[in-house]
């Protein structure tokens, strides 16, 4: 997907080095990259090749070296709400109950600009995306893994953020689990066409979600090898895509590259 408008998300010739002592470590050398509004993005790229520590920039839990990272004309430069971020780990409190933990993240976003009710309407609106307004009530230790995890991206939501980062927020649930929650990232994203940008170790699930996929070069100092558009049509549906040519296509281009970068290192040790 290209756009010919301003530019939305532009990561402009960003570095970032971790300084240990008298020890510097390139992680991230040169990223380039504008995702329109409304974009889907995986980056996809071995342990190691500084996919996190690109999320983390852009969500502005960490400062770039050198180069900017631009939302809407705007430097990010610190973590704020039009960019939420969902971890592999759902990070729900224990004490709290599902709605008053998607409540924490209201209240701090809205408590100046809507009502006790109309919160509060918002919270189960949030949690109904993600089909949790039954489990209002229970407290994350009552509520399985994958259902953890869509109270997390209910609470994302619920900040009605403008970029959704999503970091292997899938990594560690069982495959039936997994395809559930995808399916419902999907109809999230047709429903409210926000940005979303995913990490994933997982080839199917990129192609499978994305409109674009990015694919990171082995680090230290990793950058973007190549990114694939994904040319299929939305709505999407895994078992009809199973054999689509253009789904089998770009399958084969990420393990490719993937292949040939894990060959280069092999090689190179």
């Amino acid at each position: 997907m290209t756009s010919t408008s301003a530019k939305y998300l532009h990561i402009d010739r960003v570095c970032k080095s971790f300084t240990n002592g008298s020890k510097v470590t390139d992680v991230l050398s040169d990223i380039r990259l504008t995702i329109d509004k409304g974009e889907f993005v995986s980056i996809i790229g071995h342990s190691g090749c500084g996919k996190s520590t690109l999320l983390n920039l852009i969500a502005g839990l960490t400062d770039v070296t050198t180069g900017a990272l631009k939302l809407e004309g705007r430097e990010v430069n610190a973590p704020g709400p039009e960019r939420a971020v969902v971890f592999q780990n759902h990070s729900l409190l224990p004490w709290l109950t599902v709605y008053d933990n998607v409540k924490l993240a209201v209240n701090k976003v809205f408590s100046a600009t809507k009502t006790r009710a109309e919160r509060h309407d918002w919270i189960l609106h949030n949690l109904d995306l993600v089909q949790m307004t039954h489990a209002a009530d229970k407290r994350p230790g009552e509520i399985s893994g994958g259902m953890r995890q869509r109270v997390g991206i209910a609470r994302a939501l619920s900040m009605e953020p403008k970029v959704l980062l999503l970091d292997e927020p899938f990594g560690a649930l069982d495959a039936l689990t997994r395809a559930h929650l995808q399916d419902a990232v999907m109809d999230i994203h047709a429903r409210l066409g926000n940005t979303m940008i995913m990490i994933t170790h997982d080839v199917d699930e990129a192609v499978l979600l994305a409109d674009r996929i990015v694919m990171m070069t082995n680090g230290p100092a990793a950058t973007i090898g190549e990114v694939l558009d994904v040319a299929i049509p939305r709505p999407r549906d895994r078992i009809a895509l199973a054999s689509h040519p253009d789904y089998v296509r770009a399958r084969e281009a990420v393990l490719r590259f993937l292949y040939e970068r894990h060959r280069f290192v092999e090689a190179a040790e």
